[in-house]
């Protein structure tokens, strides 16, 4: 995988990088016209190019816009705008007959752990953007994947953002994003039981919460729903994932035996 998932100033950010053979300013263009991302970026882009111009954003499909601010346009080395409290930052760099392309997208609003939450997605898509510019810069077509749920839960193992906790207050307590799936088709799916609890902020997405009071043995608790949890989010990718192996649980329990208990 190629993204990183960093922690500055206390808030998550993610790190990508791209070594392009193109030179930088050709990779300026196709991060800053409109009619270039229109390629690769994942919605519409209206941008006053100046330090402090107005940036707009058309997702498709829908009507509304939502409004940025560009904070630094350096052509052609650094690209920095504001979007619904987050930055993204694009920063190029000669690198040979080419250019080394470093993205960042800090998390800026809310709870840096809630925030956090939705790295998975994030890096999935970025990650994908950017094979399409690179594409787009090549020439070359470019089919954007249909099957999701592998990248996401790739990146979701790889951060960390799937383990519970056990909070100082005796619980333990699970929290997972959900990208945009719809709350009624997430309570469909949920076991049936206690503890289950569905959020949708509509500038975070949907999130599923479980918390339920800790038992005997607390780290094969939390593997049984960390599995739960794993299956969950496949399903609503219409994803059926097959049971955890032994080797698999056992694990698992062992890493959760051997973690800290949160406070």
């Amino acid at each position: 995988m190629s993204a990183k998932l960093l922690t500055i100033d206390d808030r998550p950010v993610l790190r990508l990088e791209r070594r392009l053979k193109h030179a930088p300013e050709r990779v300026w263009r196709a991060i800053t016209d409109p009619a270039e991302l229109a390629h690769w970026f994942p919605a519409r882009v209206d941008v006053d190019l100046r330090d402090g111009g107005a940036i707009q954003f058309t997702f498709p499909g829908e009507d509304t816009t939502t409004t940025g601010r560009v904070v630094t346009a350096d052509p052609p080395r650094e690209f920095t705008f504001v979007w619904n409290d987050d930055t993204l930052r694009w920063l190029i760099s000669p690198d040979g007959d080419g250019s080394l392309l470093e993205f960042t997208h800090t998390f800026g609003r809310g709870d840096p752990a809630i925030a956090k939450l939705a790295a998975g997605r994030n890096a999935a898509g970025w990650d994908v953007c950017l094979d399409a510019l690179d594409a787009r810069l090549a020439g070359r077509d470019f089919e954007r994947p249909q099957r999701w749920h592998d990248r996401m839960a790739s990146y979701v193992d790889e951060f960390g953002l799937g383990y519970g906790e056990v909070p100082a207050d005796g619980t333990i307590r699970f929290r997972r994003d959900l990208v945009w799936k719809p709350v009624d088709e997430v309570r469909a799916l949920l076991p049936g039981e206690p503890g289950w609890h569905v959020v949708q902020d509509p500038l975070d997405g949907t999130r599923v919460e479980f918390a339920e009071a800790a038992e005997d043995d607390v780290p094969a608790q939390l593997t049984r729903r960390h599995e739960q949890l794993d299956k969950l989010f496949a399903a609503t990718f219409g994803v059926d994932l097959p049971d955890w192996t032994p080797d698999r649980v056992e694990a698992l329990k062992k890493h959760y035996g051997q973690r800290p208990t949160q406070g």
